[in-house]
């Protein structure tokens, strides 16, 4: 998987400074952060960022396939790298937390569903909304 900053200049995207470290906070993110938490996260990186200027950023990594944006239902559209690994998500709605899972039965089973439907799948989305019964 080549890293975010190789993959906007392969698409020709001009990479500034300041777009190179929003993609680095973006390639160093295990979690599924928002603009605001992008950008304090930036200018931990570069002071001289500016939020329009991640705004801006996020959204052209995103039209340009780079990045991946998700709504899990608490008003704020979340990113992730869009060439990481296939994995579903599992949201708190309680509190929020985002998990990621591979589960190779619901994987086989909407193979198995499209299939019935007469289509092949060429990819899915998956987000179930809960929450813990963990005290």
């Amino acid at each position: 998987m080549a890293d975010i900053i190789d993959r906007c200049k392969a698409q020709g995207l001009k990479m500034t400074e300041r777009r190179r470290v929003v993609a680095r906070v973006i390639g160093d993110a295990e979690d599924h952060p928002d603009v605001e938490e992008l950008y304090a996260r930036a200018v931990k990186l570069d002071p001289n960022i500016s939020l329009a200027t991640v705004y801006r950023t996020v959204k052209l990594f995103e039209e340009s396939g780079i990045l991946e944006k998700h709504e899990f239902g608490d008003g704020r559209a979340r990113y992730e790298d869009a060439e990481r690994d296939h994995h579903d998500h599992l949201i708190d709605v309680n509190s929020g937390e985002v998990i990621e899972f591979v589960d190779p039965e619901i994987e086989a089973l909407q193979e198995k569903i499209a299939a019935r439907l007469g289509y092949r799948l060429i990819g899915h989305r998956l987000e179930l909304l809960g929450v813990s019964n963990r005290k």
